[in-house]
């Protein structure tokens, strides 16, 4: 029973982490904006969630539908007029990251200073859909294995996408060469546009499903990122299959040291896989397949 809960336990937690990912897989992968201000993206939607929820009533699974097409659009705003004039400067792909990174890390403070400012720096919480569930003798909240089901939905469908379709074809194109993505009649910045604002409309996502059973504050915006970009690297940038079967690896290396070696060796556990992916498996876990 013990090994069960573990599991359990694993799995939803390692769809937490993969349903936090995804968006900033897209856009690193495929517009190479190394975005810091991920995090802070994430926290704000778990904030317009709850404002939605305690003071106006609105479901959160109703305030998805709200906030997801306003994040695409503010993600596509913001490349235009906040990343585009880096894209046209760069040399590279590697100066357009470096430039990525200093811009979105000042965008970070921008962020986490309206927040604390309308907020404050208080942790906050809500609950939503906390019914437990019974899985395999062990009880799970219903709001997690939510996110856990949403997060496999949303990487197959990414998955999908890249490999069935014409615009995936595009994304992938422009993810691996988009020097050459011209010579075949595609638009390069309006794909990248097109990621970009995706992946802004994926953190929102996260965003509102982990603010239901996570307690946050203006502030931890940081540890999103962080989490994100070790998934993103362990699964390989832009392989989307490969960012869930890492956070699900991750998730379940937590719940397992957590349940038979010590709770506090959690962390060290994770960044140790990480340390060994990064030198045996420079490219990830699963390297360019899923492009």
């Amino acid at each position: 029973m013990r090994l069960i809960d573990a599991l359990i336990f694993g799995l939803t937690l390692g769809g937490t982490y993969a349903l936090i990912a995804l968006g900033l897989n897209l856009q690193y992968g495929v517009a190479r904006i190394l975005n810091l201000a991920y995090g802070e993206m994430l926290i704000a939607a778990a904030l317009g969630s709850l404002v939605l929820f305690s003071r106006l009533g609105v479901s959160p699974l109703v305030a998805l539908l709200l906030l997801v097409p306003v994040a695409a659009a503010a993600g596509a705003l913001l490349y235009k007029v906040a990343f585009l004039p880096l894209v046209r400067r760069a040399r590279s792909r590697d100066a357009l990251e470096g430039d990525s990174i200093l811009s979105t890390f000042g965008l970070l403070f921008v962020i986490q200073g309206v927040m604390l400012a309308a907020f404050g720096g208080n942790y906050m919480s809500y609950s939503f859909l906390s019914v437990p569930i019974e899985v395999l003798g062990t009880t799970v909240a219903a709001n997690r294995l939510l996110a856990l089901a949403v997060a496999l939905i949303l990487g197959s469908a990414l998955f999908l996408l890249l490999s069935r379709t014409r615009i995936g074809t595009a994304l992938r194109a422009v993810a691996v060469d988009p020097g050459s993505a011209p010579l075949v009649a595609i638009d390069v910045t309006r794909i990248a546009m097109l990621a970009f604002a995706m992946g802004t409309a994926l953190v929102v996502v996260a965003g509102v499903l982990v603010g239901m059973f996570s307690t946050f504050s203006a502030t931890m915006g940081v540890l999103f990122t962080m989490k994100a970009l070790i998934v993103v690297i362990m699964g390989g940038v832009g392989n989307f299959v490969g960012c869930v079967l890492a956070a699900l690896l991750l998730g379940l290396t937590e719940s397992l040291v957590s349940s038979y070696v010590d709770t506090g060796l959690t962390l060290a556990a994770n960044y140790a896989i990480f340390l060994l992916v990064l030198v045996f498996r420079p490219s990830g876990l699963f390297g360019r397949a899923g492009r």
